[in-house]
């Protein structure tokens, strides 16, 4: 097989609805990128006398109409711009995150450093499906992880530490869940509704609401298109490294059992994922599997 043939099949090369053009996608973890590596886009994007260029809902750059006759040069400038082709056929696409701890108000954990290790693990495997993974940062899922083949979600559940809650109402106020009330002077959290955002500990004045610790849910099964679905609740995990092992395994386990030609939310019942839950909770220590606390510390 010639090397531009090679190329041509690489997922990130997408033919166009006029088949003498193609349109390259680039690989861009959680779609940060400096703004060296955006002027190197664009300039390749000229030489291509490309129109325009795409921001994709997976956070990549895309070229459109590019000549096939010139991908073997296109690869090469773009993995010199550390922008290589990226992926869109049945193998792990590009991984997208929030914006995260670093500049969002209501992250609870590094998304971005995540999204990075596991597209250093996983970016452009082979698999019998697409598997698209989603990271956000908080339950706010401005990426919408629950709707990815594989999601994360990072979370913090609050704790009521020892000492005089004012019963001030801050608390109250600010939970949209109304998953806080005083009763007896003091805040009282119902675990049933709180989906472990962590508002209520930034806005407590007297800082008695603490965290248990950042906690990452990973749910598998999401979907997007004609007929969205809700992904499934996996495990909960409290550290990033044992994250991006739970990712690795569900995308072992997808390799394994998955069919191509469907869609992973279709096939989950029949792929035993409910004996594969059980399979990682006996896999991944027992000291990184989160798990919930008396959220009143004080009794």
């Amino acid at each position: 097989m010639r090397r531009e043939n090679i190329v041509h099949m690489r997922g990130g090369v997408i033919t166009e609805r006029d088949p003498e053009f193609c349109t390259i996608r680039t690989r861009i973890p959680a779609g940060v990128v400096t703004p060296a590596m955006l002027r190197g886009i664009a300039d390749i994007a000229d030489s291509c006398q490309a129109p325009h260029l795409h921001l994709t809902t997976r956070q990549t750059v895309e070229i459109p109409r590019v000549d096939p006759g010139r991908l073997e040069e296109i690869s090469r400038a773009l993995g010199e711009n550390g922008t290589p082709i990226g992926s869109e056929r049945d193998e792990v696409v590009n991984i997208t995150a929030c914006p995260g701890i670093d500049r969002c108000v209501f992250a609870n954990i590094d998304s971005i450093s995540l999204a990075v290790e596991i597209d250093r693990r996983l970016f452009g495997r082979e698999m019998p499906v697409k598997v698209r993974i989603a990271i956000s940062a908080c339950p706010n899922a401005c990426t919408s992880p629950m709707l990815n083949e594989v999601g994360i979600t990072g979370r913090i559940m609050p704790i009521r530490t020892p000492g005089v809650c004012t019963g001030c109402g801050t608390c109250v106020e600010y939970c949209k869940e109304e998953a806080i009330s005083i009763k007896k002077g003091i805040s009282v959290l119902d675990p049933s509704k709180c989906v472990q955002c962590g508002t209520c500990i930034r806005s407590c004045p007297f800082h008695l609401l603490k965290s248990s610790g950042e906690h990452y849910l990973i749910s598998v099964g999401g979907r997007r298109g004609r007929h969205p679905r809700v992904g499934r609740e996996l495990i909960t995990v409290n550290s990033p490294g044992a994250a991006a092992d739970v990712v690795e395994k569900v995308v072992q386990w997808v390799y394994r059992r998955a069919w191509s030609g469907r869609l992973l939310s279709e096939q989950l019942d029949e792929i035993q994922f409910e004996k594969f839950r059980e399979e990682i909770r006996s896999q991944i220590p027992a000291s990184s599997i989160f798990e919930a606390q008396d959220p009143d510390q004080s009794r």
